[in-house]
């Protein structure tokens, strides 16, 4: 193996660890919202949530470069203000990817608390406990398998993205060129070779994932039977 293949999948899992960990407390809080709230306007946010999945990565991935790049008010302020550029970074592709792969962690968990017996809540409140304490303590440990699910596919998504972070990061060695870029580079290069080991690594990797998943939730299953 020679050291850009192992930067390149150290920059894809990196990217995938860190997007997933900062997706688990909003999917949480989004999934507990659209599980329980009943606010008015409850179906534009599970709208919102579940755009990603229809709408083709590219054109996330075109919308996302226009909003915040340099030339935007908005992409200019962060510049101006932070020093922050988010487009062709490492920072913006864990945005895209965290706005991309968002339904993957928010569906399995909110499906999770929507499963769970409603009286369960209530007598924790009857009980004394608030809604954090009630979160922490009472409805997640009940809901881990889909806490489970959300963060394996979150990262597996991640992992496999190829519209959205080639539109937001570009090709950039060691800082934004992640597998899924990099197998396409090595096919339009007819370097297959290449191009395979990459192709085989996350072939083998997403097999072994959902592996995983099945097998913990089928244990999870047993155990509550």
């Amino acid at each position: 193996m020679n050291a850009d293949f192992i930067n390149t999948m150290a920059l894809t899992f990196k990217l995938a660890a860190l997007t997933t960990a900062l997706l688990l407390p909003l999917g949480i809080a989004l999934g507990y919202a659209l599980a329980f709230s009943k606010m008015r306007f409850k179906m534009v946010l599970e709208a919102v949530v579940s755009m990603p999945l229809v709408l083709p990565p590219s054109v996330l991935g075109f919308y996302f470069l226009i909003f915040f790049s340099p030339n935007s008010s908005f992409g200019a302020f962060l510049l101006e203000q932070f020093d922050l550029r988010l487009v062709f970074s490492f920072e913006g592709l864990v945005l895209a990817s965290m706005l991309f792969s968002l339904p993957f962690m928010v569906h399995p968990i909110q499906s999770g608390f929507a499963a769970l017996p409603s009286n369960l809540r209530e007598a924790s409140f009857t009980l004394g406990k608030g809604t954090f304490a009630t979160l922490w303590h009472v409805l997640l440990p009940s809901i881990r398998p889909a806490l489970l699910t959300g963060i394996v596919i979150s990262f597996a998504h991640t992992v496999g993205e190829f519209g959205v972070v080639l539109m937001m990061g570009g090709n950039i060695p060691n800082e934004t060129r992640v597998a899924s870029i990099a197998i396409y580079d090595e096919v339009e290069a007819l370097n297959y070779d290449l191009a395979n080991q990459y192709a085989l690594t996350l072939f083998l990797i997403s097999f072994a994932i959902l592996l995983f998943v099945y097998g913990i939730n089928r244990r999870f299953l047993k155990a509550e039977l």
